[in-house]
């Protein structure tokens, strides 16, 4: 169950990173009204008090974040920007959580 929280964490903390980066950009290079600048602001703040959740180390979080937020990104530009992975981002993806899953879970003695 405590997997399952760590990543939990993990993907919130991607929501609003990845959202919020993307509702600055949609102001900056978009023209979008500023309510989306300020919205996407909020969302970066968060994200950042988001990660402290972790039980780990901060070095040890945002290595592992890291991962996790190349394979949100991945599927972010998929969802909402039209972007079609190929088969070397998805398998650039699935190397990143595999190396991700050695960071955080294999046992050590």
């Amino acid at each position: 169950m405590a997997y399952l929280q760590t990543l939990g964490v993990f993907v919130l903390a991607g929501l609003c990173e990845i959202g919020g980066g993307y509702l600055v950009w949609q102001w900056l290079k978009a023209d979008r009204p500023g309510w989306m600048g300020l919205a996407g602001a909020i969302l970066l703040v968060l994200y950042g008090w988001v990660a402290t959740w972790q039980p780990t180390s901060f070095g040890k979080t945002y290595a592992v974040y890291g991962g996790i937020f190349v394979v949100m990104s991945i599927a972010w530009a998929w969802y909402f920007d039209g972007f079609w992975p190929d088969r070397f981002d998805v398998l650039g993806g699935a190397i990143v959580l595999l190396g991700l899953g050695v960071v955080l879970f294999w046992p050590r003695a």
